[in-house]
């Protein structure tokens, strides 16, 4: 496992290091964060919080294959947390569920509304963080705090949020080099992009094309398309063109027209690079044309420092109990999870539901600042702070640390592999 130490303001897009076949861990340096409060809250029994939080995941679109196992997360961390509202004293409010959709739908417009009008102390979401840019300063104009458990853009880093944007997912600056270190390891020289044309696919594109090049390989062509865009025949044609060792595709949905014409046209699979906006169990997705195979082929997503299946089936028993059909992928699971129990800590401590008390207390519970006791559950963490300690939150997503911009400091890149069910299995564990 490659460890990479950063001041948590620096860009990442200087050294580079080999991943080899495992996770790569981005490990921030320590140090005070800007909103903390040094004061210490109160006993357990002086504290009556009832804790209101909104989702704007995506339900329709293009990622909306996302919002199952994000919703999911959130749910029974809701649920997880009233378990123990009476030795808590808080109690976190019914969810108000609402969806992001897309930039090409816009439901993101009305669900932003909605929420602020219920007077939610944070909003879970979005997935997109295109979608995400759209209604920031929104959020942050009414005073609620935005927490993403899938935002990777580098956009986000120095947003302008009066410190009302945090997200557990870590920023492309770590997937990309991971992937571009995967794809060089893997012996390609010579390396075609597509990727869509926003900040997500230009962000992950960009810094994966430059770790690729430092490693010493080529990039041959790069395309784009816009979000929408529904034929992408002179974009693939122009790729396959170029005559690539491999091929990078920076998508959501459009996975599935832009992969089957790639094998189609004869493209090996193994040579083809996903990643997390299109990571998808093929297998189990009736939209992936039968009969075309995507065994060999990698991709990468944030993801915790390995699967707990246990964990796993306790989202599934939420999520069906609910009147869904089963989970069939759970990305971002975690990062939702660990959100919502993050708020709800930070609340505790700061004796306090409003959001700016809240975000001040956020790096805090992360680990990002003070010198916190570390715990890995709700529970636990909750003890530390009610007994006037310091909690340090180690989560499903990992270690977390949040840095005074709200970026986590510490996370993990999963490598995944496609197999003959067309169905992906993590590698790097």
């Amino acid at each position: 496992m490659s460890v990479f130490t950063r001041s948590r303001k620096a860009s990442v897009l200087g050294a580079i290091a080999l991943a080899g076949a495992s996770a790569l861990v981005l490990a921030g340096c320590a140090g005070g964060g800007s909103g903390s409060s040094e004061t210490s809250a109160p006993a357990t029994e002086e504290r009556d919080l009832t804790l209101k939080i909104g989702t704007i995941l995506p339900q329709t679109g293009s990622l909306s294959f996302l919002g199952p196992p994000e919703e999911a997360g959130v749910g029974l961390a809701a649920e997880d947390i009233n378990a123990v509202a009476e030795e808590t004293g808080l109690t976190m409010d019914d969810v108000v569920w609402g969806d992001s959709g897309d930039t090409d739908n816009k439901a993101y417009a009305t669900t932003i509304q909605k929420l602020i009008s219920e007077g939610v102390t944070a909003a879970i979401g979005a997935a997109s963080s295109a979608v995400t840019k759209l209604f920031l300063d929104d959020a942050v104009a009414s005073g609620i705090i935005t927490f993403s458990p899938a935002n990777t853009s580098v956009d986000f880093i120095d947003w302008d949020d009066n410190g009302l944007y945090w997200r557990t997912a870590p920023a492309d600056t770590l997937q990309g080099e991971v992937l571009g270190n995967l794809v060089a390891e893997d012996g390609h020289k010579n390396v075609a992009i597509l990727y869509q044309n926003d900040s997500y696919g230009t962000g992950l594109s960009g810094v994966f094309k430059e770790v690729f090049e430092g490693s010493g390989g080529t990039i041959v062509e790069e395309q784009s398309y816009n979000t929408g865009d529904t034929s992408f025949d002179a974009q693939i044609s122009a790729l396959l063109a170029s005559n690539p060792d491999a091929i990078l595709l920076v998508t959501f949905d459009e996975i599935f027209t832009i992969g089957p014409a790639l094998l189609q046209a004869g493209y090996p699979a193994e040579d083809l690079y996903l990643v997390d906006g299109n990571l998808k169990n093929f297998g189990t997705d009736d939209k992936w044309p039968a009969g075309l195979s995507m065994e060999g082929a990698k991709g990468t997503t944030p993801a915790g420092p390995a699967p707990d299946t246990e964990f796993q089936g306790r989202l599934n028993d939420w999520w069906t109990g609910e009147g869904n059909t089963e989970l069939t992928d759970f990305s971002y699971a975690n990062e939702s999870y660990d959100a919502v129990v993050l708020l709800a800590l930070a609340s505790l401590a700061a004796n306090s539901t409003e959001a700016t008390d809240v975000a001040g207390k956020l790096q805090e519970v992360s680990g990002g600042s003070g010198d916190g006791e570390k715990c890995t559950s709700y529970k636990e963490c909750a003890d530390i702070i009610l007994g006037g300690g310091v909690a340090d939150y180690d989560g499903f997503s990992g270690p977390i640390t949040f840095a005074d911009n709200g970026d986590p400091t510490e996370a993990t890149i999963g490598i995944f592999q496609y197999g003959a069910d067309n169905n992906n299995t993590r590698i790097d564990i």
